[in-house]
């Protein structure tokens, strides 16, 4: 049986209020779950200490007997240096789909002509140039 430490959903619509929970990670979120840790009221402003309260003796507990803490708790939890929390860093995820792609392609190959025809206008201005010279000889 795997168990998470992790956050269950309560309070009212649009009024959310967490419990930190250890559950086995098979239940449901706001399932069953075998102890409650804490609490969370994200309406709480961050500097408020009623905003996250939990007992850090029985998480240690439950950390030491294997239980995993959720990406929002171990944040919590790295406030206070018991779980080190890193961001997570997923590249792929961030880079633009196809149809997007497509259009950037689009988008470069029309600056590379625009670029090229600025570039090129120096090009015309000689033959305008001869042209004139034409003119000068008639």
């Amino acid at each position: 049986m795997s168990l998470r430490i992790r956050l269950a959903r309560g309070g009212t619509k649009k009024r959310p209020v967490y419990r930190i929970v250890v559950a086995d990670s098979r239940t449901p979120r706001d399932g069953r779950f075998i102890e409650k840790l804490g609490f969370f009221n994200p309406l709480l402003p961050k500097d408020n200490e009623e905003r996250i309260r939990y007992n850090e003796e029985r998480i240690k507990y439950w950390l030491g007997v294997g239980a995993k803490p959720s990406d929002r708790v171990a944040r919590f939890l790295s406030e206070k240096d018991i779980v080190k929390w890193e961001a997570g860093n997923n590249p792929q995820k961030a880079k633009p789909k196809a149809k997007a792609q497509e259009r950037l392609k689009a988008a470069e190959e029309a600056a590379a002509a625009a670029a090229e025809e600025a570039a090129g206008g120096g090009d015309d201005a000689p033959a305008e140039d001869a042209g004139g010279e034409e003119n000068a000889e008639s």
